[in-house]
């Protein structure tokens, strides 16, 4: 009995051991694709945002900027952002609880996303969503250590750039980048379009009076058992916040506009907000 209490004592050991170093390997290959990420960023930058720099907005634009409390401040390069929340993947699938870390370039596009969900009691997701260079990729493990998925392509592209477009909420000067072109629709809608590396993709921004952002609409592919399709992809903010001394949606959820009704999939809070910062927080 001695013997067998040993052997299950040694392998529990080599598990843990396993499961620990995998989840250190993760953690290094997503610190070096932070640097990458930042690689081209000078920190030096002190450019200050004016109001002339709002001025070839559009009306609604240039409120969210004032509103949003960026004017007379540094622009930023860099971003990273700290998130709990829950997802799922279907409709009838349980909530899943995560806690994200999230990096922003936003002198040129580009964003990763490092996410650990339970998915049940004593186990746990990994998720990695990357874009660098106009090119998208999710990578999925079970475990930190089974690849679930590793998807990219000219859909993820895409996905990736309709993601990078809602994010810029996040630092809402971003707006000024050339890259993106907004066009007003009326006093609380403007169309943005942005295009980066040969992918062009556009969606609806939508204030209230006070011009603070309350949702992002835009069509992006949706993987559905190896299968893409083209659906109204929905951000809806509930609630704002300032994180030093920027105001950003700190609650939201994730919609798809599906034929047979909404799919709410995401919902999450920020918990921490800074902004260029060149070590990997």
């Amino acid at each position: 009995m001695e013997y067998i209490l040993f052997i299950l004592l040694d392998l529990f050991l080599i598990v843990i051991t396993i499961l620990i170093s995998a989840g250190y390997l993760f953690k290094r290959q997503i610190e070096n694709e932070v640097k990458q990420l930042y690689r081209d960023i000078s920190f030096e930058n002190r450019e200050v945002i004016s109001e002339e720099d709002l001025a070839a907005l559009p009306a609604p634009v240039q409120k969210w900027l004032r509103s949003s409390k960026v004017v007379g401040k540094e622009k930023i390069q860099t971003a990273c952002l700290k998130q709990k929340g829950q997802m799922r993947t279907a409709a009838e699938a349980a909530w899943m609880p995560f806690t994200a870390v999230q990096y922003f370039n936003f002198a040129e596009p580009g964003f990763l996303w490092y996410a650990r969900i339970k998915a049940a009691p004593l186990v746990h997701i990994t998720g990695r969503d990357k874009y660098f260079d106009g090119q998208g990729n999710m990578l999925i493990k079970f475990m930190s250590i089974f690849k679930v998925s590793d998807a990219s392509g000219s859909e993820i592209n895409q996905g990736s750039l309709v993601r990078y477009l809602a994010e810029i909420v996040s630092q809402p000067a971003a707006a000024l980048n050339k890259y993106i072109q907004w066009e007003k629709v009326n006093e609380q809608l403007v169309r943005a379009t942005i295009s980066y590396r040969g992918v062009t993709a556009a969606g609806i921004f939508e204030f209230d009076q006070k011009g603070d952002v309350v949702s992002f609409s835009a069509p992006r592919y949706r993987e559905q058992g190896g299968k893409y399709t083209l659906d109204d992809w929905h951000f809806k903010a509930f609630e704002h916040k300032e994180f030093e001394g920027i105001r950003v949606p700190a609650r939201g959820e994730l919609i798809w506009k599906l034929s047979n009704g909404d799919f709410s999939w995401f919902q999450f809070e920020v918990t921490d907000l800074k902004y260029n910062r060149p070590e990997v927080l």
